[in-house]
């Protein structure tokens, strides 16, 4: 990877694009961003039985955060009610969880929501859930316990991607926390945007032109982005040190020390937080627990809830916080603690499973006996869609990313394909790849895609996968194994599998040098395959 090359290509234009069309969704007016702080203290109305006050409240280092309280109208002092902390998603203001906090509010919380700091009317820079990040929300927990009638026993967080993140790190630094709902979000930052040492750079690209749009990112914030984008090796130890910092895996012992009940969700095609690391970080925890995975993309799945639509996910996580916080037997915890919904079925009805290494029932192995030879840096079509549309597309139309496997030019694009399976493969879980790849370079990236193909040839994407590679000696064979991002999908009968690996994807950044080659062999003693999670 040489620095400066391969950087952000148009992304950054997509990003500030895409960023302004959230915004005009919502309301918002990215200009207000630097806009001055709210009064201490705003008029408080009621509506429905319920009161809403804004509020500025002092942050780790005395820095303002705007925030609002959501509460029953006649809560007082002499009755303490549970409380709710969410921390808003990244760019978002705190009217984002407007309708949900009267919801909880309109049951017995006392509902607290905030701007994270760096953003909107909040003061400071942007840590990107870093340290100051999680101080915030214990700040934010010693205000309310001063200021509203909050029973300091049964304290919960909850939040949607950034909001999301925050709530999870929050629980392995306060014991105060007794349960979090966690949807969109990330357990592994390193790994969700650089996996496989390659960049996601549409998904960071999206970040960093919002966070520029409606916030003020730190020094560190954007000396992390300009390393990232410009590939500056160098650099790398210190990005992955900077990601780990924020990741929940990295305190999973004292989040489970802290014991609260925590309430994962996310979507099969989130191209922001591939489902994964919260897959992985489900099956560390010891406390009470539950994994939802749906169809989806980055937020597609709760986004009619923030609107005061019905929605199952927010529906769960208030049985969720009821459950936990105020002890009622309302059955989400008899429920299977892994709840998947497939990408193809109708509806919106869950699998149920006792754990996420139980959800395969099997494995089909599928052979890469066939050596193939591909021509590096050049797009042979096959790819993985655009970041927050592709599986929102898959979620709402029931239409992943297409691609016609017999017209792949095999210059560009290796490709294996099974028969017509006789009958139904009910994907379930992580598919995995092992191969032995030989470069005439010393760095280059890769990715691997599983399409289920018709009769006619066309590929619906199942999953894929990136891996990069540097420092490999020209030449010389070296095995991969790649985990692609987790799914549940049903292929029908008289389908077939391909898989297809290529070296260029609008996604990522790529490390290919021009004129560079990769071949994919099966070397007798280590034989190639796909191993792909399959339920009977």
């Amino acid at each position: 990877m040489t620095p400066a090359r391969k950087a952000l290509r148009p992304t950054t234009t997509v990003a500030l694009s895409l960023t302004v069309m959230a915004g005009a969704a919502f309301g918002l007016a990215p200009a207000t961003a630097a806009a001055a702080p709210a009064p201490t203290t705003a008029p408080t109305t009621a509506t429905s039985g319920v009161s809403v006050r804004f509020v500025d409240i002092p942050g780790d280092g005395g820095v303002n955060l705007a925030a609002n309280i959501v509460a029953p109208a006649n809560a007082d002092a002499s009755h303490r009610l549970p409380l709710v902390v969410l921390p808003t998603s990244w760019s978002l203001p705190q009217v984002e969880y407007l309708a949900q906090a009267k919801k909880l509010a309109e049951t017995g919380y006392v509902v607290l929501t905030y701007n994270t700091r760096g953003f909107w009317q909040s003061g400071g820079r942007i840590e990107t859930a870093g340290p100051p990040d999680v101080a915030d929300a214990s700040k934010v927990i010693d205000w309310a316990l001063a200021n509203t009638p909050t029973d300091p026993d049964h304290i919960g967080m909850a939040g949607l991607s950034y909001g999301a993140g925050i709530s999870l790190l929050a629980a392995g630094a306060d014991p105060r926390i007794k349960a979090v709902v966690a949807m969109s979000g990330w357990a592994d930052l390193v790994g969700s945007i650089y996996g496989e040492r390659t960049q996601h750079s549409q998904a960071a690209g999206l970040l960093a032109g919002a966070g520029a749009l409606t916030g003020r990112p730190s020094e560190e914030f954007q000396q992390i982005l300009d390393d990232f984008f410009s590939s500056n090796l160098a650099k790398e130890k210190d990005l992955i040190a900077w990601g780990k910092k924020r990741s929940a895996t990295t305190y999973l012992d004292r989040i489970n020390a802290n014991g609260a009940a925590i309430m994962l969700g996310n979507s099969w095609g989130d191209s922001i937080f591939p489902p994964n690391s919260y897959a992985d970080f489900f099956e560390k925890l010891t406390g009470p627990k539950r994994l939802e995975l749906r169809p989806g993309d980055h937020a597609t799945a709760e986004l009619t809830g923030l609107l005061g639509l019905p929605n199952t996910t927010w529906t769960h996580a208030r049985q969720w916080l009821d459950r936990y916080l105020r002890g009622e037997r309302n059955g989400i915890d008899a429920e299977q603690p892994v709840q998947l919904t497939s990408r193809t079925g109708d509806g919106d009805g869950y699998e149920g499973y006792p754990s996420w290494s139980a959800v395969p029932s099997g494995q089909l192995r599928v052979p890469l006996a066939a050596t193939e030879k591909v021509t590096a840096n050049h797009d042979s079509g096959a790819n993985a869609g655009t970041v927050l549309l592709g599986g929102a597309l898959d979620q709402f139309l029931k239409l992943p990313p297409l691609a016609s496997i017999p017209l792949l030019p095999r210059s560009y694009a290796a490709v294996w394909q099974t028969g017509a399976h006789a009958r139904e493969q009910r994907v379930r879980g992580t598919v995995k790849l092992h191969t032995t790849v030989t470069s005439d370079r010393s760095e280059g990236t890769a990715v691997a895609y599983l399409y289920d193909v018709g009769p006619l040839g066309v590929g619906k994407l199942i999953t894929h996968a990136p891996f990069t590679f540097h420092d490999r000696t020209p030449g010389t064979p070296f095995g991969v194994d790649l985990e692609l991002f987790s799914t549940a999908y049903d292929v029908p009968a008289g389908h077939r599998l391909a898989l297809v690996v290529d070296t260029v994807d609008p996604l990522y950044i790529e490390h290919n040098p021009d004129g560079a080659h990769l071949t994919f062999s099966s070397p007798d003693a280590d034989p190639s395959h796909l191993t792909i999670p399959v339920r009977d």
